[in-house]
């Protein structure tokens, strides 16, 4: 397994090593010791997440102000486009964004921790998309930031209008958001 880091402080970008031949692959999908070994952080991941979405869907920037999400996630079908935005204030990167294609094909994954307003954007037909958590979901701390928002200017790779929940319509601008410390 390998870590690489990204433009913001503490995401990483997550490359298992795949095992492969002509009858298939096999890799280790997650392995706690070796990712605290990477990290160097001490986590407890609480819950495992599965979503399936087809082209277009966008879901995001999702982060939760109290019982923050620290999020490993990866793509098990299809592509995405993944984009983490630093929210802590204390940040040299606060206010700044990170993207990168997910995909099944090259089974990279991206380190979100807390403290990051976390979304994606499905490229292929279909994906699935798959995530560790390391906090339950609290609904009553849900925050949404509107995904088009021009401070932040993120290109999702993704032309036209992208299909979006009830919830994310509703997301708010960056600059008003809530911030971490």
């Amino acid at each position: 397994m390998i870590a690489t880091p990204t433009n913001l402080k503490d995401v990483l970008i997550i490359e298992p090593k795949v095992f492969g031949d002509d009858r298939g692959f096999f890799y280790e999908s997650f392995n706690l010791k070796k990712f605290q070994e990477l990290t160097n952080l001490q986590l407890n991941f609480v819950q495992d997440n599965h979503s399936k979405s087809v082209k277009g869907v966008l879901r995001g920037l999702h982060y939760q102000i109290t019982q923050p999400q620290g999020k490993l996630v990866r793509v098990i079908s299809g592509e995405v486009f993944d984009v983490a935005v630093d929210l802590r204030k204390s940040s040299a990167s606060f206010g700044q964004h990170f993207g990168i294609k997910l995909n099944a094909v090259d089974k990279k994954m991206l380190w979100v921790p807390a403290g990051f307003a976390h979304g994606f954007v499905v490229l292929s037909e279909t994906a699935e998309f798959l995530y560790k958590v390391t906090d339950y979901y609290a609904p009553e701390h849900d925050r949404c930031i509107v995904w088009n928002d021009a401070y932040l200017n993120i290109n999702w790779h993704f032309g036209g209008q992208p299909q979006l929940s009830a919830k994310d319509q509703k997301g708010i601008s960056f600059k008003n958001a809530e911030y971490f410390a």
